[in-house]
């Protein structure tokens, strides 16, 4: 039997889709191509290079699609490396805040530029990446960054992450880029601020170098993202700096709002005056930013503020954990069980951090295809679970 099943039977644009598995996190391949024909003109426009970060979106299904469109991708570690090489068929940049030595044999076996968040690091294994025609390069601490969020910010006062101006002094032999990445979600007049930080303290090394890589949190196909005025800066930098090869690796920007994870609510209860819907997910086990960040996911067809005199609920997760809920929001009708709840812009991010805590099953993954067919990618089952065990 095909897994392919077709939709034309319904409206693409409805609330639910009862053909699909649930819970189950869809990828809707048209918007994904929306997003990444932006990032290409970003690319061609401003003479960068933008590549794919596997830690904010890991949807190796579609890295053939993503790679006729980017430079690339960057990984965080060995498995991801793997990821990139196999699938997108790149020799990816790697970052990561140590390296093991039972890995980098393989590691390097896989990888186009690596880049050391010490000095140590680099010279522990600086003769073995030169001699694989590695492009090495170091992490920086600017020590700026506009992010709200302590968990996120990599600039925080004891920062493991990056070396700060004082601590480098002259850059070492066989360095041939760094690495900079303060952004989390931010926007292109952040990333001015933070290029006026990085010239002010490593501008004196920047002609030696052959790439500058400004890491991750670019924004760029959030609706109100300013996309000329980034094309701009990125052009007079490159101007200034011709010797530069300059990188962006963003991980959200490219599965922003491409996608939902679809849920079915399970039981409603009645507690101390609020109305709980307890879904087939977990907020704990599969959607946890939303609980780290924390922000408040969008529902479909609902308002993320209560409404008085409207139907409200408070969404509960499946486990047992006492805060594995979010919540409130009002709908239109009150919800019944076994309705269908679209949990919206759950394809980046969400999706790499999911667990299998107290034995739930992940959500399948698939996808809407450019003609609006949905595809069945993979289930999971108890496999799954015992294997993380």
């Amino acid at each position: 039997m095909s897994n392919i099943i077709s939709l034309y039977h319904t409206n693409i644009k409805m609330t639910y889709y009862p053909s699909i598995p649930s819970p189950c996190y869809v990828l809707e391949e048209n918007l994904l191509i929306a997003n990444l024909e932006l990032l290409k003109r970003v690319q061609q426009e401003a003479g960068i290079d933008i590549i794919c970060a596997l830690k904010g979106f890991s949807f190796y299904h579609e890295f053939p699609l993503v790679k006729q469109f980017l430079a690339g991708a960057t990984a965080s570690s060995l498995h991801e490396a793997r990821l990139a090489f196999e699938e997108m068929g790149v020799r990816p940049h790697v970052y990561s805040p140590a390296y093991l030595e039972a890995d980098w044999e393989e590691l390097a076996s896989y990888a186009g530029h690596i880049t050391f968040n010490s000095l140590n690091q680099y010279n522990q294994y600086k003769d073995r990446a030169h001699a694989a025609g590695i492009s090495c390069g170091l992490r920086i601490n600017p020590e700026y960054a506009e992010v709200e969020t302590d968990m996120y910010n990599p600039c925080v006062a004891g920062s493991r992450l990056g070396i700060r101006r004082s601590d480098l002094g002259d850059l070492p032999k066989g360095i041939e880029g760094l690495h900079s990445h303060t952004l989390c979600e931010n926007d292109s007049f952040v990333l001015e601020r933070t290029l006026a930080v990085i010239e002010e303290k490593f501008g004196d090394l920047l002609p030696s170098l052959k790439w500058l890589n400004l890491g991750g949190g670019h924004l760029i196909t959030r609706a109100d993202y300013d996309v000329a005025h980034l094309i701009g800066l990125l052009k007079g930098f490159c101007q200034k700096y011709p010797n530069l090869q300059i990188i962006l690796e963003p991980g959200s920007a490219i599965g922003w709002q491409t996608g939902f994870l679809k849920s079915t609510v399970l039981d409603i209860v009645e507690s101390a005056g609020i109305t709980v819907a307890i879904l087939d997910v977990s907020f704990a086990a599969h959607m946890p930013d939303t609980l780290e960040m924390p922000y408040k996911p969008r529902i479909r067809g609902a308002n993320s503020e209560p409404e008085t005199g409207k139907p409200t609920y408070r969404f509960g997760g499946m486990t047992c954990l006492a805060g594995d809920f979010y919540g409130d929001y009002s709908f239109e009708k009150e919800l019944q069980i076994g309705d269908e709840i679209i949990l919206e812009d759950m394809i980046h991010y969400t999706m790499v951090k999911t667990t299998t805590f107290n034995g739930v099953n992940l959500p399948s993954i698939g996808k809407l295809d450019k003609k609006e067919q949905f595809l069945l990618l993979k289930s999971f089952g108890y496999e799954s679970f015992k294997d993380r065990l």
